[in-house]
């Protein structure tokens, strides 16, 4: 069931920590890519790392365990350099509506605190949504260490996101310098951006908080599409990017039980049919009886269209596919499978292109 509806007043107050190296990486590129309307956290234990991250919200972690130092990739010490500073992590956590955690799995502070900020948000009542990358397959020792940071990461976050470094290489003829830097960053910042555009940025079809927190609380395992399109029929060739996009890893999306869709375009050259035509694509892909809401969002003179979409609830938490591989310890496991295939079918029954269904249902 495709929904749209007038964006409310109520502002949501969203905050985005990076943990560890990755993670700090992560908030340095929305920071500069000029992202507006959400507060940026750095966690570490690393004090020249995260000393290089423009943000002075800071919190350094494991003072006493690694003397400011990095925890040399072992997770363990990762989590136990989050429980010394438990007091100083609540305060991340309190008075906002949302939390986005931005890591790398596979390392030490990224894999072990992330799990632990995660439950104090929970405890707290705050939504939190997950946006990981994990390592290549040949870094067989890094994939172990991944995988047992989802598995203990998946049971008390709302929604996780993973993005195979794999996926990026995928993504074009880039080099692996980029795909390990400018690539996997710009991923989780338009991951990060997607979502939080719908409800903070004003546009023609806006959401509310508690439609972004209907498709992300308790959903689990989520996956992202991105799509950008050029000329005339930009918005149908962003439409075709989103749900053929490298990062969905060969999902199929109907398996999803619900979806955000963030349009961007300009405001000047984008027409109904233009939206019609996008959302039927996605559309066909997503299959019936989802819960899907999209938001259109309007960016003077960027001469083209951006879909993002992220489907949730691709099998339950405690389901994940993650969960049914043999863990021992840090050995090597299986490589990380992930679904990424289901967003609803969006139903844009339009009588005429002047006015759709969807749109007159908005001033009903």
């Amino acid at each position: 069931m495709f929904k749209s509806k007038i964006k409310n007043s109520y502002p949501a107050k969203i905050r985005v920590v990076g943990i560890g190296g990755c993670g700090g990486n992560a908030i340095t590129t929305m920071i500069e890519s000029g992202m507006t309307g959400v507060e940026f956290w750095a966690v570490n234990t690393d004090v020249q790392d995260m000393n290089q991250v423009p943000t002075s919200e800071t919190i350094q972690i494991g003072r006493e365990l690694t003397h400011g130092r990095g925890t040399g990739g072992d997770p363990v010490l990762g989590k136990k350099a989050a429980e010394e500073n438990l007091e100083q992590l609540q305060t991340l956590v309190q008075d906002i509506d949302m939390l986005f955690i931005a890591a790398g799995m596979g390392g030490g502070t990224g894999t072990g605190a992330s799990p632990v900020i995660a439950s104090l948000a929970k405890e707290a009542g705050v939504l939190t949504v997950g946006v990981v990358t994990t390592p290549f397959s040949y870094e067989s020792q890094r994939i172990d260490t991944a995988k047992e940071g989802i598995k203990e990461l998946s049971p008390v976050i709302d929604t996780l996101l993973v993005v195979p470094n794999d996926r990026l290489l995928s993504m074009g003829n880039i080099s692996l310098a980029d795909a390990l830097s400018k690539e996997s960053m710009d991923v989780l910042l338009k991951a990060v951006q997607g979502i939080s555009n719908l409800v903070l940025k004003n546009g023609y079809i806006n959401m509310d908080f508690a439609d972004v927190k209907s498709v992300m609380l308790k959903r689990g395992k989520a996956i992202m599409g991105i799509g950008e399109g050029e000329g005339e029929n930009k918005a149908l060739e962003a439409a075709h990017g989103a749900v053929n996009s490298p990062l969905l890893d060969n999902t199929d999306i109907s398996q999803a039980r619900a979806a955000l869709i963030n349009l961007t375009v300009d405001r000047e050259s984008f027409t109904l049919k233009d939206l019609k035509e996008s959302m039927d694509t996605i559309n066909d892909a997503m299959g019936d009886s989802k819960e899907v809401f999209m938001g259109v969002v309007f960016e003077d003179n960027i001469n083209k269209a951006e879909i993002t979409l992220i489907a949730t609830g691709i099998g339950e938490p405690e389901k994940d596919e993650l969960d049914r591989i043999e863990f021992r310890g840090f050995k090597q496991a299986p490589p990380i499978q992930q679904n990424f295939r289901e967003i609803s079918e969006i139903k844009t029954e339009i009588e005429d292109l002047d006015v759709p269904t969807f749109l007159r249902k908005q001033f009903d």
